[in-house]
């Protein structure tokens, strides 16, 4: 075995963390000394003596050819840290998972990935909301980074991928258990598109609860910035959000109804210095991203096809409000919005204010 595949072995021992496994590395000089370290030695550098018991059971309990060849067997990756393929934005970070099990795959591009979270029990506002932002950021060639649960999570899924984008979906568990049950279709979806499904834990680990913020870390972590859309103060959302200011990411919230619960995580964020988000412009404004001023880049990203064809037909003649263009054109508001938005950077179209839009 090389130095690599010692490394997941060690990650692969859920009691041992990144931090953890950072000082025995630095300590006992690489991956397989760590993996082959006496019981003395450990005990010597403070770890509890349960610890390191429980430690050479592992050890000596796990057949590592076997638990690589079943690994191939399931089409499931490692990446370690020191590999190539480890995501950018995520190498950075104190607290970042020293190995990652993949299902699909990880591209250069992830580097602009904007993740979307908030509650699992979302209003129709909301959904309204995730839709659109997410359909918006797929249609620019932004990764769309959430944690595959019900309510936001889900919906900003399965709307990047109805406008063709990319997602990446954070579990909570071992890679080869989806949950809840009932999205897993959604998962296997985002591989069939390209996209890819990934963990910090261990195939066969059943999602705990106290797994969720370390899960929420690196939601955050993989992108560039996050927004939060929906969520009561004393919940996940805020975790991931405060998981996105400690790490140095832009944090936008969603603006809701002032008499919603689900409204106060939102709002309690843009109140502690979050961005009030309104468009997908103002992630753009804000991060800088190319895509912005790159008019190339948007035509290779977002090609011309029949949606823009009828829409600058629809305009031809004079400006419109986005419900007049609906009613004209007999598509949804939806697609019209994130449609426009790509055509507005392309220079085909403009927003003149109020809703309104012209041909240029």
């Amino acid at each position: 075995m090389n130095e690599r595949e010692y490394l997941i072995a060690l990650a692969s021992f859920m009691s041992f963390g990144p931090a953890r496994i950072k000082l025995m590395l630095s300590y006992f000089g690489s991956a397989k000394k760590t993996w082959d370290v006496q019981k003395e030695d450990l005990l010597e550098i403070g770890l509890k003596e349960q610890s390191v018991n429980d430690f050479i059971k592992y050890r000596e309990g796990i057949e590592l050819p076997k638990y690589f060849n079943d690994l191939k067997r399931h089409s499931i990756g490692c990446i370690t840290i020191n590999d190539h393929e480890y995501p950018q934005n995520l190498r950075g970070l104190g607290d970042a998972p020293l190995v990652l099990y993949l299902r699909g795959r990880l591209i250069s591009s992830d580097i602009n990935s904007v993740a979307i979270v908030g509650s699992r029990k979302m209003t129709s506002y909301g959904r309204e909301v995730t839709e659109r932002l997410s359909r918006e950021l797929a249609s620019l060639g932004i990764t769309v980074v959430s944690g595959l649960a019900f309510g936001i999570d889900i919906t900003a899924h399965r709307s990047a991928l109805e406008a063709d984008g990319r997602c990446v979906a954070v579990l909570a568990s071992g890679i080869d258990i989806i949950t809840p049950r009932s999205n897993e279709w959604l998962g296997l979806e985002i591989i069939k598109k390209g996209g890819a499904i990934i963990s910090e834990y261990p195939p066969g680990v059943i999602p705990q609860k106290y797994f969720f913020p370390y899960r929420n870390r690196i939601i955050s972590g993989l992108s560039k910035a996050v927004i939060v859309v929906e969520g009561m103060i004393k919940s996940g959302t805020i975790h991931t959000a405060k998981h996105a200011a400690d790490q140095g990411r832009q944090v936008f919230a969603v603006p809701g109804q002032i008499t919603s619960p689900m409204s106060g995580a939102p709002h309690y964020l843009i109140k502690n210095g979050a961005r009030m988000l309104t468009d997908v412009k103002d992630i753009l404004d804000e991060l800088d991203m190319q895509l912005k001023v790159d008019k190339d880049i948007v035509e290779r990203v977002m090609p011309s096809d029949i949606y823009e064809e009828k829409l600058i037909e629809v305009l031809a003649n004079e400006p419109l409000y986005i419900d007049e263009i609906g009613r004209i054109s007999g598509l949804t508001v939806s697609t019209i919005s994130s449609k426009l938005t790509v055509m507005e950077l392309k220079g085909m179209v403009k927003n003149i204010g109020g809703g309104i839009y012209r041909k240029c």
